[in-house]
C-alpha cells in the first residue's frame, strides 16, 4: 500500500469569510444531470479521514472495491498537517487537501468515491462529496451517520425503505435504511450521480452492516494510519 505526504496548497483558503466564498464559486459547477456508473460495476472507493488536532496530523484513506464482490483492489493513505480550523459546514476545507493526496496515490481509477458526510445536504448545499467530486472530476456521493440539521420521516421499517431528507419542502437527500429495523443513513448527492443512482450504491455496498464497506474500511485504514503517523512523529 501507498503512503503519501499531503501537502496544503498555497491559494487554499485561511479565512471563513474566504472559506465560504470558494464554496459560493465552486457550487456553481456541481453536475447534477448525470446518472453515474450502475451500481455493481467497476469500481467503488471509499475514504475517510481522521485528526490528531492536539499534534495537528491529519490522516486520509481511499480504499477501492471491485464493486461486484466488494473485495478491496487497491489502497492508499496520505498524511498531512490540518489545512484549515474547525468550523462547522467548512468541513472539506479541513479534509480535502489530504483526500486528494490519497486518491492520486492509487494505482488505477477510483470509480465512483463515496464520502462519510455530505453533498447536497449541507446548509450550503456544498458538502465534501460534492466539494470532492468538483475539485477532481469523479463521480461522488455523501453517505451520512446523522441527517445534519434536515428533517425526514420515518423510513420504512424494512431494508431499503427511504424517505426525503428535507430542508423545507427541497429534498436534499434521503434517510435510507440499509438493514431491517436499524437507523437509517443519509445519503445525497456529491457530483455527477443522480439521487436514486446513489441510493441504489449505498444499498449494493451494505450486505451486512448499516455503514457502506467503502466507508467502514476506509475509516480503519485511516486510524491506522493516523496511529502511525503520531507513533514516528
Amino acid at each position: 500500500m501507498t503512503t503519501v505526504t499531503a501537502h496544503t496548497p498555497a491559494d487554499w483558503p485561511a479565512t471563513e469569510e474566504r472559506a465560504r466564498a470558494v464554496q459560493d464559486e465552486l457550487r456553481a459547477r456541481v453536475v447534477l444531470d448525470e446518472p453515474g456508473p450502475s451500481p455493481g460495476t467497476g469500481h467503488v472507493t471509499g475514504v475517510d479521514v481522521a485528526y490528531d488536532d492536539e499534534r495537528d496530523v491529519v490522516a486520509a484513506a481511499a480504499v477501492v472495491l471491485d464493486a461486484a464482490t466488494l473485495a478491496v483492489v487497491a489502497e492508499a493513505t496520505a498524511v498531512g498537517r490540518i489545512s484549515f480550523p474547525y468550523v462547522p459546514g467548512l468541513l472539506a476545507f479541513r479534509e480535502i487537501p489530504t483526500v486528494l493526496a490519497a486518491l492520486d496515490a492509487l494505482p488505477r481509477p477510483p470509480g465512483l468515491v463515496v464520502c462519510d458526510g455530505y453533498g447536497l445536504a449541507h446548509p450550503r448545499r456544498f458538502g465534501l462529496a460534492s466539494h470532492l467530486g468538483v475539485l477532481s472530476g469523479l463521480p461522488t456521493i455523501g453517505v451520512a451517520k446523522n441527517p445534519f440539521t434536515f428533517t425526514h420521516a420515518d423510513p420504512g421499517a424494512g431494508r431499503g425503505g427511504a424517505a426525503p431528507l428535507l430542508a423545507g419542502t427541497e429534498e436534499v437527500g434521503r434517510a435510507l435504511r440499509t438493514r431491517d429495523g436499524v437507523k437509517p443513513v443519509f445519503v445525497s448527492v456529491g457530483h455527477r450521480v443522480s439521487l436514486d443512482n446513489a441510493c441504489a450504491h449505498t444499498l449494493a455496498l451494505t450486505p451486512a452492516y448499516r455503514l457502506p464497506e467503502t466507508t467502514r474500511r476506509a475509516d480503519a485504514l485511516c486510524r491506522a494510519a493516523l496511529r502511525d503517523a503520531v507513533r514516528h512523529a
